[in-house]
This record gives C-alpha cells, structure tokens and sequence, in this order.
C-alpha cells in the first residue's frame, strides 16, 4: 500500500500516477511554444523585408541563455540596419515583442538582437561566412520559417 506524504493533498498520490503533469511542466512547454512562435514570427518578418539565408536554430538544451537562435544575412551594411530596424518595429508594433537589446548598430556589418528566449544575428553576407555560427549548432535541429 502507497504510504502518502505528510502534508499531501488527499488523492494526490494517485494523480501522479496517472500521469498528470507536475506543476510547473505546462508552464515550461507553452514557453517553448511562444518562444517557438516568436522565432517564426521574426523570422517572417525579416523574409518580407528580403532578408536572406535565414536560419532558425533551435538550441534548446545545448545553451542555457536562449531556445532559439536566428541567423540571417544582408547584402549591405545599410540593409543589414534597416533589417533590425523592421524586425524591432514590426515585433513591438504588432505582437507586443519588445527586443531588451541591440549591439553593432553603428557599424552594420553585424547586429545581435535580444528577444530573450530567442536571440537574432543580423549579418551582412561577407561578415557571416567568416565568423560561420551555423558551425557552432552543426548537431543542432533546424526550424524552417514555412513551419508558422
């Protein structure tokens, strides 16, 4: 016979049995899901700006600062800003997203943008073949912006 703890709910033994969630678990998963979301939704919105070779990587469980990186290119400095530009407006504008930090700004040959669970690499297209981040998530599953 179960022995129950003391201090447990009556029947709440039996519930963990049966396979209810733990708290806390359903919390967990639909933040991946909205962060799965927010991914695909920056990610959309830098393919209408004609971003180009935008990758979702989805880095779950192998960092522990973010669940999704995103890296996409421009062809110039200039496009490489107004990418940023856009994603942040769009994402504040319509989907309440707000971004709690841009670095590279000035310079526009690489941008990073923080959206917490999801992180944005903005690359101008000669800059991303030499620092190749793809490489460092090579094992790491690919989300395809199609998916939303």
């Amino acid at each position: 016979m179960a022995t129950k703890k003391k201090g447990t709910p009556p029947g709440s033994h039996e519930k963990a049995k049966r396979g209810t969630p733990a708290p806390g678990k359903i919390d967990v998963e639909s933040q991946q899901a909205e962060a799965r979301k927010l991914a695909l939704t920056i990610a959309n919105v830098a393919l209408e700006h004609k971003a180009l070779n935008v990758e979702i990587i989805d880095v779950r469980g192998k960092v522990d600062y973010s669940d999704y990186v995103i890296v996409m290119s421009g062809r110039s400095d200039r496009q490489v800003t107004a990418l940023a530009r856009n994603i942040e407006d769009a994402m504040q504008r319509d989907h309440g997203a707000r971004c709690s930090s841009v670095e590279g700004m000035p310079n526009g040959t690489w941008l990073l943008m923080d959206y917490g669970d999801v992180i944005v690499h903005i690359f101008h297209e000669d800059t991303r073949g030499y620092y190749d981040l793809e490489t460092l998530w090579i094992d790491a599953a690919r989300v395809s912006a199609a998916d939303s």
